[in-house]
């Protein structure tokens, strides 16, 4: 019976029995807090040497408090060949398969957890309404901790939103918006606080750009962040280059977040090396510090235990698997997150997006000719060579580009699904599936262009000035 709770431990994974063993030292660092029987204390040890050795046997290497094993993730599309793997941290994202990176390994390889039906169901009588099509399509496909998130707005206990971005450039894409369009819909259904953060701080350490420009690049990108529509009396968007000289609450959880976190500990989860800047290793801690509610007092009053949600891409799953490992030793709860896949290049889901190329996403400044032209000659398409053949054996959804951009913007499940069903059998041509794609983003970039016209740089200012937000704590 001794080994009975090990019996599984050699079907985890190597992140997933990394946490084991840190849950379980959190553990016998509360019994022996609490004064708890000694041979409790024993039993927790033991399991705790136990999992220690699973894990040394597993990875070969010794357990290190807050050094997961390494994240720059390699995850074997069902081949042998080194060129077919995915990599993934997070400022690369590679995959040689047109279908885009295989999310089922990654999240074994992350230690997630699949957002499956019954979690979709049970926001569905939370909320009392239809999820959002980003779930219901698997767009936001894995988490951590959602349930408890759900166990507080069910027992009328708050929580808070968090997201951000890195203001890289002045033109965001319509794959930027992802994010920002789920934390919208999910601060409306729940009725919560949102804080966004912008790395300006971060763009200017890893880019080849000046400190005033990349903080001009945070106030612009505020701008089409401003308007997906975010209430003001709820949401606090700042910047690190300006919030942090004037919230010590904020600078005190840096600072916290960094006792904690070694320098070996950071090039394990990140890849720095020795000839890195130092701004560099340190900036880990000011992302994860929005994750604390007392890093906001003017919105909790002060108040610490405050739960927070981040919905964001998985690339960014590092940055908070290091905060929920910080998080019990200073004293602060967990942040659970929403994760999403990654928005496809127009040139395939295997290609990188990039703001240095026009012709690889639909940018929010592209006009309606511009958008036509990129999605009729770039769009990767999924048909046959020819036409007889696409008729004959149909195209391919899972690596048509048009067809992923689709899932994402056009809400219609009944349309989606009869727009599969004729692509796959033949009877649509990808032609004519770009129209679609065309008559969808023309008026949706349009849309967004109106409404950012009327963000005037008073209403930036509102947004980002420290405050008060509409809810009571």
């Amino acid at each position: 019976m001794a080994n009975s709770p090990n019996c599984d431990l050699n079907s985890l994974s190597p992140l997933q029995l990394f946490e084991r063993v840190t849950e379980q030292g959190e553990k016998v660092r509360a019994l022996k807090a609490g004064k708890a029987p000694k041979d409790e204390i024993d039993a927790a040890v033991r399991m705790l040497l136990s999992l220690k050795l699973s894990y040394k046997t597993t990875t070969g290497q010794d357990y290190q408090a807050g050094l997961p094993p390494k994240d720059l993730v390699l995850i074997n599309n069902g081949t042998t060949k080194e060129e077919d793997e995915d990599l993934v941290d997070p400022w690369n994202v590679q995959t040689s398969n047109a279908k885009g990176v295989d999310y089922d390994k990654l999240i074994v390889r992350f230690g997630s957890s699949k957002i499956d039906t019954d979690l979709i169901n049970r926001i569905e009588r939370a909320i009392g309404q239809k999820p959002h099509h980003f779930l219901r399509r698997g767009i936001f496909f894995s988490h951590r901790d959602m349930d408890q998130v759900l166990d507080a707005y069910e027992n009328k206990k708050p929580f808070y939103l968090y997201t951000g971005r890195g203001p890289s450039s002045q033109a965001m894409h319509v794959g930027h918006l992802i994010p920002f369009l789920f934390t919208k819909w999910l601060q409306e259904v729940f009725d919560v606080p949102l804080v966004i953060q912008l790395t300006d701080d971060e763009k200017y350490l890893w880019k080849d750009m000046t400190i005033e420009k990349a903080h001009e690049y945070a106030r612009e990108n505020a701008k089409d962040i401003i308007a997906c529509g975010f209430d003001i009396n709820k949401t606090f968007i700042f910047s690190d280059l300006d919030y942090l000289g004037t919230s010590a609450g904020f600078y005190k959880n840096i600072v916290k977040v960094q006792k904690h976190v070694t320098f070996n500990q950071v090039k394990g989860i990140f890849g720095f090396t020795d000839s890195d800047c130092i701004g560099k290793i340190s900036f880990p801690a000011i992302q994860a510090a929005p994750s604390f509610s007392s890093s906001f007092p003017q919105i909790f009053n002060g108040k610490e235990n405050i739960q927070c949600l981040i919905p964001c891409a998985i690339d960014q799953d590092p940055y908070f698997r290091m905060t929920r490992d910080v998080a019990p030793r200073i004293g602060q709860p967990k942040p659970a997150l929403l994760h999403s896949v990654f928005f496809p290049a127009l040139q395939g889901a295997q290609t990188k997006m990039s703001a240095s190329d026009p012709n690889s996403s639909i940018f929010l400044t592209d006009t309606p000719k511009q958008i036509k032209t990129k999605i009729n000659k770039h769009a990767f398409s999924g048909g046959r060579d020819t036409i007889e053949e696409h008729r004959k054996y149909g195209g391919n959804c899972d690596v048509d580009v048009s067809f992923m951009y689709l899932t994402f913007f056009l809400e219609d499940d009944d349309r989606l699904e009869q727009l599969k069903q004729v692509m796959e059998s033949g009877e649509l041509l990808t032609g004519e599936l770009k129209k679609v794609l065309i008559e969808t983003m023309q008026p949706l970039v349009a849309a967004h262009q109106e409404r950012r016209k009327q963000v005037t740089d008073e209403i930036v200012k509102q947004f980002m000035t420290p405050r008060k937000l509409a809810f009571e704590f």
